[in-house]
Parts: C-alpha cells; structure tokens; sequence
C-alpha cells in the first residue's frame, strides 16, 4: 500500500524509453535479497511438508490449468528433495544427483545437489497459489526482466516451491557433529494461459555449501559443484538429447548466484521457459546487452550475459580494481552451426576487451561520448518486490551487470556519461555507474516501488559484491543518498536483536541504526570493548608464483593479537611452504590490516574497526618493482565468533619476487593516507623494504592499491567526525619468518589521525602515541599537556596500570537466566542453556523446549484404523501411514489383501482368507501347518510311492496334466519313464533324476534305459584309494579290513574305523590319522573336519545375532548385514534383526558359502572382501584387502570353492579361492561399469552385467574366463541385479532403467518380462516360486511371484537407509549326487509338470519336508 504523499501525486505520463533504459539501469543497483523477502511461504500459507530424509519425493501435485515447459503443457509437478522440480517422478538420486547436468528427464533446478534433511536439517515447503499478492508480486518481476516481451503479463497461477535452511548430505562419522553450512533458495513458477516463467530466489547468505560429494566417490574427495538451470529430457529416440539451459559450471558461478542478477536485484533471475508459441529454448531476462539465442553457444561467447558474471571469479586478476577502464563488447552476427543442429548446451564463458585509459579520465560506456547530461536524481518507478517490503539500516549495494530484455532497444545504444569529476564504481563485468543515485518514493498510478534489500546480520560483503576505482591521492563522492518508502520501514521494535548486545537502537526516519554503548566501539552492530585487547583467527589460502615456481596453500592458520590500546598488531601465520613464506616477507600489508582496525587514535579520528565493525572486505593490489610481478590479497571478515574474535579469510594470488633463504626484510616506518566515503576507504601509497644478508644489502620497492568495502547505516544522519582523509602512522615494523617453526610473523604499531603537514609536530600525550604505561587491558585517557589517567577496560578490575578479569559468573554480574549455565570469558562471559531449554528472544533466558506435536499419539492423524494401519511420527507434526501385514493401499486407506489368491499354501493345503490374515490347512490324507503338508504314513512308503501319493492329491488341481510315475513292485522307479498326456519317454537313475539327453518326441522309438549313469566328475583321492584297496583285497573286504570311507562328494568323513571293528579315529581332509584320536572298543572320538573340537568355546560378538536354522534372507545395509526369516516364501519381517554390524563400513555385494556356513560380503569403503561364520564366537575376517578400488558384485561357486567379483573402479572382473589366494583377473577389457555377477556351477558358466550408459549389457562365460560373449544387449538401461535360478534354467535380472524384471534361457533366448513396474531394483535373489529383491526407492525388500509377477510382500526396515545386495540362506548344502542331475529346490508352482523336477525336489513338493538345497545366487548390486 502508498503512502499518503505518494498517493497525493498526480498519476505520472508512461516514461519515455530512454527513461525507461535508465530506470531499468537504477533497478541494478540494490542490495541483496534479504530471506524475509522472499516469497511468503509456511504451513499458513497452506504450504505442503516434504518428507524429511535423502531422496524424497512429492506426490504429483495437480495443477489446477497446466504450465508450458519448452513446447510441451504439463498438469503435474514434484518436488524433490535434491534441489529440483519436475514433470514426472524421479529416478533414484544417483542416477543424475551424481551426473553431469542436463538430466534425461524434465527438470526445472534451481539448486541441484545431494541434499538431506534428516534429523530435522531444514524443511522442504511447495504449494499452487492464487492469491493476488503473490500473483502480483510475480508479475511484477516478469514486467521488469522482459519489459516489452511480457509488458501485459498477468498470471493466474504461481507455484511456489521452498528449501528452508537445508543441508548437504554426509557420510556419518562417529562423534562428528553435522555441518552448520545450510541453504535457503525458492523457486517460484508463474504461468497464465499461453506463458510460464520461472523465479529463482538466493537470499544474501543463503547458499552457504556450494556443491555436495557424490556417493560413488567413496574415499576420493571430490565435490560437483551445484547445477542451476533448466532440460526438456530426453527425447523420443531416447538417444537425442533434448534442449537445455544451465546456469552454473563452476564453484564460483554458484557463489555468484546470490550477488549478481539477470533482473537487477541480486540473488534473483528470472526466465521465460514455456510457451505456446515457438521457444526454442529457455529465455533469460536481460536487463542489458543483447542476449542471443540460450542455445546458441558461439553467440553467447561474447555478450554481457548473467551467466559470463556467474562464471567470473573476481578475487583473482581477471578484474582491473584501481584502473578507470571500459569494455568494448562484441555482438556477433551469424547463429553457429551447433544451433542450427539443434543442440542446446548452455556454457557460457566471459570475454571482454580492456581499453587503459590515462589517470583522470572519466570512463563511460560509449567511448565517444565526451558531453551529456549526468545521472543524477531523477524519478524511478522500482520494482515493487515484495508483499510487505521493509526498510532496514544495511544499505551496501551490489551492482549486477548492466541488461535489458532480448526485446529492448538496440543494445549499441549511445550511453550517459558521467559527470568529470563523479567518483565511479566497477560492475562485476567491467560496466560503471555512479557511485550513488537519489531514487524518490514510490508513485501511485501503476507504478511500482523499489524494494529494499536488507542483508541480515554478520554477513560479509563477498568478493565481487563492490568494487571501488582508487583514484591516487584525490577521492571525491556524491553523497547523495536511496530514499525508502518510510510506510513500511523496519523499527527498533522489531529488529532491536540485529544490534551488538553492548549497543542501543535508534528510530529514524527511514529505518533504524544500531549505536556502541559508552565504553564500546565500532559500528552498532558489532562492538568491542575499549582498551581491551582483541584476536583475531583465520585462514589464509594462496596460489602465488614464487619467481617461476608455482606455490599453493590452502587454509593454513592465522592467528593475531592486537593491544588496543598502544596500537600494537601481532600477526602469526602458520605453515605457509617455505618459498611462499620466504617470498611474502615484504608483504606487511597482510597483517597491517589488524593495524588499522584497532590503531590508537589520536584526537578527532577513528580507527577502522569504529567504521567497518566486523563484516568487511579489504582487496589489495600490490605490484613490485623493479619486476613488476603483481599479486591480488583479499581478506574477508566474517564477524565475531562468541568470544568476540574476529574471523577473517584471506586469500592470495598473484606473483611474488623470490628472496633466497636466509635473507632477512626490513621495512622502515611509513604514512598511508586512507579516503573515506560512504561505504568505501581506499588507499594508494609506495613502500621500500631492503633484503639483507651478511654485507648483501638490496634495496626494492612496490606500490599497493587498497580498497576497503563495508556496510554502514544510512537512515542516522551523517556522521561529520570523520575526515574524508585520515593518515595512518605506522612504526616498528617487523617481518620474520622461522623455517623451523615454519611460523611467518609480523608487528606493526599504528597510530591513526588527522593528515599532518611538514612542520615539527607538537608534543602528544602519551595516550596518543602509545607511550603510556596503562594496562594492556585498560583504556588511557588523556588529561592537560602530557597528563592522562588509565581505566581498566569493561570486564576487568583494577586501577587501569593493573588490570584482572572480572569472573562475572562468580560475581554474579551477568544476566544469565534460570535454567542456563554462565561461563567467564577475558573479559567477558557467556549464557549456555541446559539440556532440553532454549534461549528466548532476549539470548538470556532459557526456556523449556516444548515437545513437538505428535499426531500419532493425540489422534489427529489421518491413517486408517488401528487395526489396519499403523501411523509413523517424523517430528514435528509430519507423518506417515503405513498398511498393517495383510492390508495394502496408502496408508489412508487400507484393503485386505486375499492372500489366498497368492498361493501361499501348500499345493496339498486348503487356504481360507481373514481381515489382514490367512490361514492354511492340509487336505485330509495329508500333516503340517498348511505351509508344509506331508502324506500319512510317509516312512512306510518309497520314494516313487511319495511321488504318486503327491500327484494323486494334485488331481483336482488346475494346470496342465502332472505326470504320474511308473514304479515296480518293489515302489521303485522303472528306469524308462513316459508321460502318459504328452508322449513324451525319458530315462531316470535310481533317485528318479531325469538323465540329461535321454528324452524323445511323440511317436518315436523310446530311449534304451539301463542303470544309471556314473557322476562324471573325477575320482577324489578317498574314492580312488578305496577302489584300489578293493582291488587288493579281492573286489570285497573282510570285516577286520580297513576301506576307506567317503561322503557323497568323494572326501573323506572324519571318523573313520577299521571295519566292522570299534577301532575308529579321526582324519583331516587328506585322509592323514589325527594325533592322539585313536579310541578303543567302546569308545567313538568326537571328529570335526581338519581339528580337534575346542575344549572351550568363544563367547559369541555382541553385535553379532545368530540366525535360526531355517530358510532366510541375508541383505546388505550400510554398515550391517540385516537377517530376514522366510516362512515358504513369505517374509517373516517381525522376525527381522541385525546379522552383523561393521562400523565404517559400506557393504554392497553379498553371497553365502553353505558349505561352511560363511557370509562373504565386499565393502566399498574399506576397499576389501571379507567373510564371517555364521557360528557362535565367530569374527569378521579380511580375506583381500589389495588392489581394490570399487568391489561391488560378489558370487560364490562352493562347489569349487571359488568367489567370483566385479571392480567397477578398476573396471575389471576377478576371482580367487575362497580363503583368498590363486587370484586372477578374468576380464579388464570392454567393461565401464561391471556391477552384478552370479554363477551356474552345474553348466559351469559366469554371468555378469555393465550398467555402461552408453551400452549397457549382460554378458557370459565359462568360469575359467573363455568363450567370453554378450547376452543381452537390446532394451536395458541400468541392469543393476541378476541372478540365475537353478529350478527353473533361467537367468533373471532388475534392470533401474527400464523398470522391469526379465528372464532368459542360459543361451540368451526365450527372454520375457515378469514385472514391468519396478521403482528403482538395486540386488535379486530367487527361491521357489519368487524372487526377492532390494529397492532404493521404497529402501527396502520387494518380494514378486514368478508366475503372475505380482507383487506380494515388503520389509521395509525401521532403520531407513539404502539397502544393497542381498542373497538367500538355505539350512543345508546339495550333495555331489545332485551336482550331478541338478538342483533340488523349492515348491512347485501351479500348472508346472512335477516330472519337469529334480527328483529331490519332486520329494520337497511332495513331502514339504525333505532337503532344499541349492547354490545361493549371488549377490547383485547398483550404485547408480
């Protein structure tokens, strides 16, 4: 709303154009955005919570009419927690969080990084809005960015999105808090019915983290910087990629992201990215300087453009600070060839002509004009930005690079100059403006206000935010001033709390200022006391060139003391590599800052720190002679910390002349004069030092530039006191360096006062030179002549020549609430608030921290009832709902599931469904739970007779015809075996197996059955020593006779006795006796492979939970390996607990060993393959821990003992014996990204997958590495799991790109899909008739039928984190017997012929109760 005066003007004419360039001009030259000017956003506004966590997701939001993106109109958006905005849902957060930018899908970013907001770190807010201030504020930003193309702009509906104070993901790291650096940024999304323009909003301060670490880096420190911008997505042919605008490349574009602006305020832009007539490509508002075609590289290369300042650097020397210099700018005429192919890649670099002017001459834009009317005070319609637009004491501007719109005027326009003797100020881009415009109050009439941007409190002035020409010896400036709009200006009331708790605020006019109390001093906002003495710490960085040779350093440490009141400056900085620190010597400059902050004034003068307070940015410019090396500091101060130290940054670059070793600097005492105007001091002045060493004495020189920026309040009236020109004193100089405490230090004594003329200087009391024998920590006062008196400063007692601190905490002079801890300080003291309180706005009181509403418990929640759902609390009043075991659906609402529909139940069980639950019972004829169902009289009947009990019960069962087998009088299998449906014949051994080769068609003569075959495998040493002890006894032995015994895979068993005799001992595996285990008649030895049996057994791990013996899942998480019971082929996820716990960890690929009952698993993070038995006592073993970078894939051949790997660092595929030795690299060529592997040791062939982008592929061989080929390479995109189910012949795998779960026939062929919506598979496994796999997008574990490829079931773990590989876990291993004819496995699935089975299988069907042996597949894995 107006005010009264604005309201009592006469509605003004539209301004001409020229006017019009100029207002738009006035409209760069604000401040920051301030966080309370963004958009109005909270849970009052009926702003929407995002679910706090990594990668989360919205719902789809619909759009109430639908928004132009590119060419296409879109009704739904979703927020994602990574900084971005979507069309569609998105893909797990590895997919393009870690990848360069543009995405393969729709994508509107305006902060793309690996943000996570757990345990409460900042909040993710989006809504559509409709209401008119927001409307109207949006329009107002899309009127001034694009003021001819969008002049009758008038949106219908804004959606507005919101990250509040979030963090960076973080590797969790025991006893490491979590990073204080957090980001706000908004983006807003504005549309009416033909056009959609986006706003992304970066309040000052706000973007404190500027890229995030990839997950799959691992050990490698590497950060992507944050992507900004814009992508269509992939296009139809998925392999074009489709048009996109990107903002950012750089660390440096993204800190420029809240200084510089393509719409004049800094920390907002603004893009017209939708539209139903032709838009190529996005369009960015240009507030000057023709911007060409977005996609348009080449045309790009040379404008003024936002993203060529994003790109600029400006605290290297690609920036003229102190020269008076201008830019020609060349615009060029013909498009490239890349845009009219169609390619749309924005990256745009930043080139410009620098034109040397001679000193004196003013610079304007247009070189040839010498004469004109100034920029003065003229009438500007701003910009009106906000609802509630406040007035606050901060005014430092930040100039953004002169634009205009695409549609604007011709950019070659003639420019104003500038009045001759105008003190001007650098843009960013090399463009000036006068260093102060008067801007009236706002018009009535349509007119618009111009905002004011106030920067929130401690917030340094960055680098590139003012840059000041430093004309030698002769500054002057306008000291006009911004007017506000008074009607809604901020007032003490409310922003008391802004100011130094040792400062008062006062009301203005226009706004509020901060004041030292008496005894206090700098600018309102920080005080210290006087007379005490101050620190200072920091971090000094440096890539400077030391003579010829390159010298980087990074954050080493400075540290400085400063007695405030004689003016003396300590300065240390640590670490510093030799040649630099030697080479810096000269360079007092770096620690004479310290001196003019806190220098002893002398009467009618004021030191730094009285004017800057603790935020500002001092830029130097030193150039050395006679060599002429140049190099630019700039030190950052970033206010005081809570013991009021100051915090400074400092960086160096540039080159340095080198000083050999040993050579020594001397500097003699020297004046500096120091310019002052509004938010500005600068300084120019000459220096000789000399290098001495022994009778060498050199003598050089350099010349330093010095431009200090700062923030001050302009609503108080000026402040007369200060000279325009103040001379800095500056004695006892010292620079030292000790290379064996690689310290560089140096000391100054500085005294600050009026310019001093030639003649003899009168006498000075003692308080003003330093000369005084008060305290360090008291304050002198001058009295008459040379008389003065000492104080001790505030916090100290005494009688000012000796001063002690006071302990306020013991005293109790201090304002420390109930319920806070007080600690003393030098000085000083500070409030801490005990556990469970808080401070109160006052920063001294501590109250209770109420506890957040939990709607799970006070029933506000919306789940559904309790006995189908449960309700989930995330802090806060966020929720969510979850469907009860039996019950899916949101949440919200719940229906039963008819488990029976699932064929949960034995074959030979009826199934009968409840609410939530179901229940199974055997058919009469048949014992067990349901789950199990085993014929009566199971022991009187033979293997043959248990098969055509089974089939007989099956008689009523849907499916095709089962096939009854032939048994003889005997009950036993007939060798030749014929379907009696099919025709089909085939011949079986004595256990019922089917023989490999032996089956013929309909109508052909049936095969010639005889005894069964022999295994083909190699005789062992037990079986040939038996034979040839057979051989030598006559083909039998006698009871007294020794033969040896073997198990079913030709080892020996460990108790071996001497005939029918009680003669027993024990052996190893070779068959040599165990020492001392002979026994006498009576008597049988305990044997155990290899060794004795302990006579003491470990006491198991604590972090260790031992599993049932029974079916189970084993899948990896992070740092543990969870255990998930199986009952049939449901998921027992009450049962579920923690196998393992391996701190530090990152477990990705996991397989088991059944033979010996060992987990193996490879770890990312610790680079290595490790095993642990799963029997009590057992400890975690290393089994390789060389030559690995990413070990991610694992499968383990117990047959052969062999384990089996994919590297995707190494790009390699591996294998070794199962102890870790005889290990040999299979693969190393034609691999980008090898993931999953998995093995068939029956066939004996190797499986594995290559997530490779570009090619993606699934490739096989045997397991010695030959007959290497590719199996699939058609319709995959991130074929992240694969494993091979021995019941079925098939090789299966979960591919995260297409979505689907495909098998294949070992050859390749018969490919089909059995679940085409999966959200993002990472692992698979298979047992019975489902496969089980892990999902990053649910973290958890998915369980899909074979047959219906229906989903059935899901764990999803109460500790929610990526789950990685996962594998199955059977009570009991195959024998070699079943290693000869195939796999016994599982339950038979409905329809199937039970003849099609291994006959221990057949016996599993049948009985429910014999063996289920198999080769556990292995583990599949994905770190995309």
């Amino acid at each position: 709303m107006q005010g009264d005066r604005a309201a009592e003007r006469p509605a003004p004419l539209p301004p001409p154009p020229l006017l019009l360039l100029l207002l738009l001009l006035l409209l760069s030259w604000v401040a920051a955005l301030h966080p309370s000017e963004l958009f109005p956003y909270g849970e009052s506004w009926g702003d929407l919570l995002l679910q706090e966590g990594d990668d989360e997701s919205s719902a789809a939001v619909k759009l109430a009419i639908p928004l132009h993106f590119y060419e296409g109109r879109f009704s739904d958006l979703y927020v994602g927690t990574n900084g971005i905005i979507s069309t569609q849902d998105f893909p797990r957060e590895t997919q393009y969080v870690d990848d360069g930018f543009p995405t393969d899908f729709p994508a509107i970013v305006p902060f793309l990084a690996d943000i996570d907001t757990s345990q409460g770190r900042g909040r993710i807010l989006y809504r559509e809005d409709t209401s008119p201030a927001v409307l109207g504020l949006a329009a107002r930003y899309v009127r001034a960015g694009f003021p001819r193309s969008a002049m009758r702009f008038a949106p219908t509906h804004a959606f507005l999105a919101t990250w509040e104070q979030v963090g960076a993901y973080e590797e969790v790291t025991r006893g490491a808090p979590p990073s204080g650096e957090l980001n706000t940024f908004q983006a807003v999304l504005v549309s009416d019915e033909s056009d959609t323009y986006a706003l992304f909003l970066y309040p000052a301060n706000g973007l404190q983290f500027f890229g995030t670490r990839p997950k799959e880096s691992y050990n490698v420190q590497l950060e992507l910087p944050a992507r900004v911008g814009f992508c269509r997505g992939e296009a139809d042919d998925l392999k074009r990629e489709g048009p996109y605008f990107s903002l950012t490349s750089t660390e440096q574009s993204v800190k420029n992201l809240y200084q510089l602006s393509n719409l004049g305020i800094p920390g907002v832009w603004a893009f017209h990215i939708g539209s139903v007539s032709s838009l190529d490509n996005v369009r960015p508002a240009t507030l000057g300087g023709e911007l060409s075609k977005a996609h348009t590289l080449a045309s790009l290369e040379h404008s003024i453009s936002h993203v060529a300042a994003l790109e600029s650097d400006y605290t290297e020397d690609n920036l003229d600070y102190y020269d008076e210099n201008e830019e020609d700018v060349d615009y060029p005429t013909s498009e490239p060839e890349e845009a009219r192919n169609g390619h749309s890649s924005v990256d745009v670099s930043f080139h410009s002509k620098v034109d040397s002017r001679p000193s004196g001459e003013s610079a304007s834009w247009d070189p040839q004009a010498k004469e004109g009317a100034p920029l003065g005070k003229i009438d500007t319609p701003g910009l009106n930005g906000q609802v509630e637009p406040p007035s606050e004491q901060t005014e430092t501007r930040s100039p953004a690079p002169p634009e205009t719109d695409r549609d604007s005027p011709n950019p070659s326009r003639k420019a104003l100059p500038y009045p001759e003797n105008e003190h001007i100020q650098q843009y960013p881009n090399g463009g000036v403006v006068p260093s102060e415009m008067y801007v009236p109050a706002a018009h009535p009439g349509g007119e618009v206000v111009l905002p004011h941007y106030p920067l929130p409190d401690h917030t340094a002035p960055r680098s590139g935010r003012r840059y000041v020409v430093g004309v030698e010896d002769n500054i002057s400036s306008n000291t006009e001033v911004f007017t506000y709009n008074a009607a809604n200006k901020e007032t003490c009331e409310q922003n008391h709390r802004q100011c130094s708790q040792h400062a008062f605020c006062t009301d203005y006019a226009t706004g509020f200022c901060c004041h030292c109390q008496s005894r206090f001093y700098g600018n309102g906002k920080h005080c210290l006391p006087e007379g005490a003495p101050h620190r200072v710490n920091g971090k000094v960085s440096g890539h400077v060139r030391v003579g010829h040779t390159p010298v980087h350093f990074t954050d080493v440490d400075l540290h400085a003391y400063i007695v405030g009141n004689d003016g003396r400056a300590y300065t240390a900085i640590s670490h510093i590599p030799q040649p630099a620190a030697q080479a810096l010597l000269p360079l007092t400059p770096i620690g004479g800052l310290y001196g003019w902050l806190f220098a002893l004034e002398k009467p009618g003068s004021e030191n730094g720190f009285s004017i800057t307070g603790a935020t500002f940015t001092h830029d130097m410019e030193v150039t050395f002679y006679p060599g002429e090396e140049r190099v630019h500091i700039t030190q950052n101060a970033e206010g005081l910390d809570p013991e009021n130290y100051l915090s400074i940054k400092t960086n160096i670059r540039g080159q340095v002349p080198y000083i050999p070793a040993n050579f020594t600097a001397h500097i003699a005492p020297y004046k500096e004069l120091y310019h002052y105007s509004d938010s500005v001091v600068t300084s120019t002045s000459s220096r000789d030092y000399s290098l001495t060493f022994g009778a060498i004495n050199e003598t050089r020189s350099y010349r330093i530039h010095q431009n200090i920026t700062y923030q001050t309040c302009r609503h108080a009236p000026k402040h007369q006191a200060i000279p325009t020109t103040q001379q800095l004193n500056v004695d006892r100089v010292f620079a030292l360096y000790n290379d064996e405490e690689r310290v560089l230090r140096f000391a100054v004594t500085n005294q600050i006062g009026h310019v001093e003329g030639d003649s003899d200087p009168a006498p000075v009391n003692p308080c003003y030179d330093g000369s005084h024998t008060c305290d360090t920590t008291a304050q002198c006062h001058p009295g008459t002549g040379l008389a003065y008196t000492c104080e001790c400063a505030p916090g100290y007692q005494g009688d000012g020549r000796s001063c002690v601190d006071v302990n306020e905490c013991a005293t109790g002079f201090h304002r420390c609430g109930p319920n806070s801890v007080c600690i003393n300080l030098k000085g000083s003291y500070k409030c801490e608030c005990r556990s469970g309180y808080e401070f109160a706005d006052d920063r001294h009181t501590c109250i209770l921290i109420a506890p957040p509403p939990n709607p799970c418990e006070d029933g506000s929640h919306t789940c559904a009832p309790a006995g189908q759902a449960r309700c989930i609390h995330h802090g806060g009043s966020t929720f969510t709902c979850a469907c009860l075991p039996g019950y899916t659906g949101t949440g919200h609402q719940c229906t039963d599931v008819d488990e029976c529909s699932e064929n949960r139940c034995h074959p030979a069980a009826t199934c009968y469904n409840t609410p939530g639950s179901f229940s199974c019972r055997c058919q009469p004829g048949y014992r067990g739970d349901g789950f199990q169902c085993t014929p009566d009289s199971v022991s009187e009947l033979k293997p043959c007779e248990h098969q055509q009990r089974y089939v007989q019960a099956q008689s009523a069962y849907p499916g095709s015809p089962l096939h009854i087998p032939q048994c003889d009088e005997q009950g036993n299998f007939r060798p030749l075996q014929c379907h009696g449906s099919t025709g089909f014949c085939w011949c079986i051994d004595q256990g019922g197996h089917e023989i490999p080769g032996t089956r013929t068609p309909p109508g052909s003569t049936p095969p010639h059955c005889g005894a069964p075959e022999p295994t083909q495998r190699p005789q062992t040493v037990c079986e040939r020593w038996r034979v040839s002890l057979l051989e030598h006894y006559g083909g039998t032995a006698r009871d007294d006779q020794y033969v040896p015994q073997c198990d079913d895979l030709g080892q020996f068993i460990p108790l071996q006795c001497h005939g029918k005799s009680d003669f027993c001992w024990c052996v190893d595996k070779e068959g040599r006796e165990v020492e001392g285990t002979r026994s006498q008649p009576g008597t049988t030895p305990a044997c155990i492979p290899t060794v004795a049996p302990p006579t003491v057994r470990p006491t198991p791990r604590p972090d260790v939970t031992l599993p049932s013996v029974s079916t189970f899942l084993l899948y990896a998480q992070g740092q543990q390996i969870g255990h998930l019971p199986l009952n049939g082929t449901r998921l027992q996820k009450d049962a579920a607990k923690t196998l393992l716990s391996l701190h530090g960890s990152i477990v990705v690929g996991i397989d088991y060993d059944c033979r010996e009952r060992m987990v193996y698993w490879t770890d990312v993070a610790g680079r290595t393959i490790s095993r642990a038995s799963l029997e009590p006592g057992a400890e975690p073993e290393t089994i390789i821990n060389t030559g690995l970078i990413s070990p991610e894939g694992l499968a383990i051949d117990h047959f052969r003992r062999t384990m089996y790997w994919t590297d995707s660092g190494l790009d390699k595929i591996e294998s070794a014996k199962l102890d870790g030795s005889e290990r040999r690299v299979l693969f190393h060529t034609d691999l980008v990204n090898p993931r999953a592997i998995t093995v068939d040791p029956i066939r004996g062939n190797l499986y594995w997958t290559d997530w490779n982008r570009e090619a993606p592929k699934i490739e096989t061989s045997s397991l010695n590495g030959e007959n290497r080929r590719i199996l699939v390479n058609k319709d995959i995109g991130l074929p992240n799991g694969l494993t091979f189910d021995p019941f079925s012949k098939l090789l299966c795998w979960a591919d995260a790109g297409t979505k689907r779960l495909e098998c294949t026939l070992p050859d390749g062929t018969g490919r089909r899909v059995i679940q085409d919506n999966l959200n993002y598979p990472f692992s698979i496994v298979s047992y019975a008739d489902h496969f089980y796999h892990t999902d990053w997008r649910r973290d958890g574990v998915i369980s899909v039928n074979k047959d219906s490829g229906q989903f059935t079931d899901e764990y999803l773990p109460e500790q929610r984190s990526h789950l990685y590989g996962i594998t199955a876990v059977y009570p009991y291993c195959p024998t070699g017997n079943e290693y000869s004819s195939g796999y016994s496995f599982g339950l038979a699935g409905r329809g199937r012929n039970v003849s099609d089975y291994p006959w221990t299988q057949r016996l599993a069907v049948a009985t429910g109760t014999a063996t289920i042996a198999f080769s556990p597949p292995p583990v599949r894995t994905s770190l995309s």
